[in-house]
């Protein structure tokens, strides 16, 4: 995992609630791994839609409609 200068202040921003979560407040990582996994990061769920760890985009279409 790289290092990043913003981490500090991503962190602040960040909504996952996955704690042990290695790519935490390093946004490039996070969306890397999630479009990978055919997912969106928890910052595009509102809290109480991300804290059931279901990410998928069918997900979000169905929570934003």
């Amino acid at each position: 995992m790289k290092n990043c200068s913003n981490q500090k202040q991503n962190l602040v921003r960040c909504s996952c609630s996955y704690s042990p979560c290695e790519r935490k407040g390093i946004c490039c990582e996070c969306i890397a791994y999630h479009r990978q996994m055919n997912q969106l990061p928890a910052c595009y769920f509102s809290s109480d839609i991300e804290k059931t760890y279901d990410r998928s985009i069918k997900n979000f279409i169905r929570t934003y409609k």
